[in-house]
């Protein structure tokens, strides 16, 4: 969910319902436009959804409703209000736009049917959910047994993907399965992409022995906050029975600012020992504050 609506307690903002729509349409152009014409699968819920259309020549949007019921109901009472809500308006949403509007068949090369339509639906996965919502109950049906075992939910995604795609191989043939791997590797990618956007920020720990001239570059030089721990330098072999205090240097940057600031941290310190994270949502301190300029 959104934190702009947990904050203020509202169901919907603008910019969620704009990032649901533009969700919902950019989905049903990869469906109607390559995927489907196409005969072409992808993971999760619409994977399957697809897969039934295929071999039984079911309706996809009234299958993936119904697919998704369960999931949504799991939400409403594990996750959220919020998101069961939001994300049964966007798959009711989905299923009325396949349904009423129409959208050209642009290509029938099989590799970009599978790079185009995994990356539009990539871009409709990620818009939903930066909208507060899912049209796939794969993600709440992953995040429950993340839970519950000691996999991470990219693992538990891709185990349910991988049982999705050996069933497809199964009923329509192992080039389409191979192609619908092509395709949810690519809609994951892009999804990753729209959530995080290409400002994504990474948390930089510093290690140096000049650490004053470091944390002078970063936060003059750079323009970032910084936090200090204490430390110890651990056991070198040319001094074993000795360790030094130093100061423990970190600091969050956009994904684009990371070779610049090791750049400036090797130009003070070039045996300087640094390492990154990748930091979700941070918010607060002066972080969002750098990144409007």
């Amino acid at each position: 969910m959104s934190s702009s609506s947990q904050k203020h307690g509202s169901l919907f903002t603008i910019y969620d319902v704009l990032f649901l729509i533009l969700g919902v349409l950019s989905a049903s152009f990869a469906l109607k436009s390559f995927l489907v014409p196409n005969h072409f699968l992808d993971g999760g819920v619409t994977g399957i959804s697809l897969l039934l259309h295929e071999v039984y020549g079911w309706n996809l949007g009234i299958v993936l409703v119904l697919l998704n019921i369960p999931f949504i109901v799991l939400s409403f009472a594990k996750v959220g209000r919020n998101f069961a809500i939001r994300s049964s308006l966007t798959i009711i949403l989905i299923a009325l736009t396949m349904h009423f509007l129409s959208f050209p068949e642009l290509t029938h090369d099989r590799l970009l049917v599978a790079m185009f339509g995994g990356f539009f639906m990539g871009i409709g996965i990620g818009l939903s959910m930066r909208g507060g919502g899912t049209f796939d109950g794969m993600e709440v049906l992953a995040l429950l047994t993340f839970k519950r075992s000691s996999f991470t939910i990219t693992e538990i995604i891709l185990g349910m993907n991988m049982i999705i795609f050996i069933i497809a191989a199964a009923f329509i043939g192992i080039e389409t399965a191979l192609y619908a791997i092509l395709t949810y590797l690519i809609a994951s990618q892009t999804t990753k992409y729209v959530i995080e956007g290409i400002e994504a920020y990474t948390g930089v720990t510093i290690v140096s022995s000049d650490s004053e001239a470091v944390k002078r570059a970063l936060v003059l030089s750079l323009n970032r906050g910084i936090t200090v721990y204490k430390g110890e330098r651990g056991f070198m072999k040319e001094s074993f029975e000795h360790s030094t205090e130093v100061d423990i240097i970190f600091t969050i940057v956009t994904r684009l600012e990371v070779r610049k600031l090791r750049n400036i941290v090797h130009a003070i310190d070039p045996k300087a020992f640094i390492f990154t994270q990748t930091v979700r949502e941070p918010q607060g301190g002066i972080v969002k504050e750098i990144v409007k300029h």
